[in-house]
């Protein structure tokens, strides 16, 4: 894809470690998995400061529209391992459900969960990813609300969170989100405009709902579908090696 946007560096608005979270036999540690929103378009300024922080690996979940838009951005010059791990085929794809765009929270945690049930190995290779990284991994989508939440989430889930500890972190987002949207705009504007969608009329028109709708909405539909909500990952491959190799490391 070719673009004539105007890229402007930004520091990160939605990013944050994961640290602190409850799990199973105790709290997640500092610096081991971070979420955040686009990672492509950081300063490089922040890019160092993270990489000096101890970041080894970057997961980019953004659709190949999305990561030829803005490329890898400054990361790419410093000895960061970068993973292209796409949650979905396109965006259109994704704000679709038969044809009805999905703007709504009960119908964001459907769509998370045909997420995880649709990108179940894209899903697992992440969480070995963080399992086996020699530093921090860095997970990100174009907001770090939605792909980057669903990857979150099974990640808490991995670690034997409880669903309030999983849903309050995902819901941290909600404060953050005019500062996403005015970060985004001149990015994915562009590109979800070239799909017929106007990023600003769907801020719009989101309901003033607690988002920790979606992440609830997310968990009970893969519950009543498969009994454990991590059952996709595991017929995709996540084993007990990865399991107890995340949890070493969480609680190390």
């Amino acid at each position: 894809m070719t673009t004539t946007i105007d890229i402007e560096l930004s520091a990160p608005v939605n990013l944050r470690d994961l640290g602190g979270t409850p799990i199973a036999g105790g709290v997640l540690r500092d610096g081991l998995a971070l979420r955040a929103d686009d990672l492509s378009v950081i300063t490089e300024r922040d890019a160092g400061m993270l990489v000096d922080a101890g970041l080894a690996a970057v997961i980019d979940l953004r659709t190949h529209d999305e990561a030829a838009l803005t490329g890898r951005g400054p990361l790419a010059g410093h000895p960061v391992a970068y993973h292209h791990l796409p949650l979905m085929e396109s965006i259109r794809a994704g704000m679709s459900d038969g044809g009805t765009r999905v703007i709504e929270h009960v119908a964001m945690g459907e769509m998370y969960a045909r997420m995880v049930e649709g990108a179940a190995a894209q899903l697992t290779t992440a969480l070995g990813i963080i399992a086996f990284a020699p530093g921090a991994t860095a997970f990100h989508c174009a907001a770090g609300r939605d792909r980057t939440g669903v990857l979150a989430a099974v990640l808490l889930l991995a670690l034997g969170s409880e669903d309030d500890d999983i849903v309050a972190d995902y819901a941290r987002t909600h404060a953050n989100m005019p500062a996403i949207m005015q970060r985004m705009r001149p990015t994915m504007g562009a590109l979800m405009a070239r799909l017929g969608f106007d990023l600003d009329a769907m801020a719009v028109s989101f309901p003033d709902q607690p988002m920790d709708i979606s992440m609830h909405t997310m968990l009970a539909r893969l519950r009543e579908r498969h009994g454990d909500a991590l059952a996709p990952l595991r017929a995709a491959g996540l084993d007990d090696g990865i399991m107890n190799r995340l949890w070493e490391r969480a609680l190390a």
